[in-house]
């Protein structure tokens, strides 16, 4: 049932996100948008508390309760930034709005890319809090090292996203080359 219901906030998450999105800029009511988007953390509720009723009723805690809570941290992290990430580019391609700026190269993707590595750390650390309420709350009634495995996970997870921040970091991304740029370069050489 934590796996159904998983699957069912996600898809939830979308659907809302498009109906919000539909009636902002496709229907021109956006309040009524704004509305439906601001819906969208009661799915989360949901599942913590669905979540939680399930470990109450004597269930043992496995790898559903662990993907839930990191679920819940991801959504918590990172579900914002998804809203307004596609609000702004809703607004650019159905509303005439200004075209959403991309992360940058060199320094400002690397800063961007850090921002990412918070938001991954943010997410990592409200799934470990999970994790260990409900590790806490089995107690010696059950294993739970299933719990335990997740919240090592969420700490690898957090750590890989650092080594991808740095590597921008370290080696930083460069801008594309102008269109015809190269065939200038090329001129160049051979004039000489």
């Amino acid at each position: 049932m934590i796996v159904a219901l998983i699957i069912a906030c996600e898809v939830g998450f979308w659907v809302l996100l498009a109906a919000g999105l539909a009636l902002r800029y496709l229907a021109k009511m956006p309040r009524l948008g704004a509305a439906v988007l601001l819906c969208e953390p009661l799915m989360e509720l949901v599942l913590l508390v669905v979540t939680t009723l399930d470990l109450k009723n004597g269930a043992e805690p496995d790898w559903k309760h662990g993907l839930a809570a990191l679920y819940i941290g991801y959504t918590v992290a990172y579900g914002h930034y998804t809203v307004t990430w596609l609000d702004g580019h809703a607004a650019y391609r159905l509303a005439g709005g200004p075209k959403p700026a991309g992360p940058g190269y060199g320094k400002a993707r690397a800063r961007h890319e850090w921002k990412l590595w918070v938001r991954t750390v943010i997410a990592a650390a409200v799934a470990l809090a999970l994790l260990q309420v409900a590790i806490w709350y089995v107690g010696d009634a059950g294993d739970v090292s299933s719990l335990r495995g997740w919240q090592s996970g969420a700490l690898r997870a957090a750590g890989i996203h650092a080594l991808v921040a740095a590597a921008y970091t370290i080696w930083p991304s460069r801008a594309p080359a102008a269109p015809g740029a190269a065939e200038e370069r090329r001129l160049a050489r051979t004039e000489r």
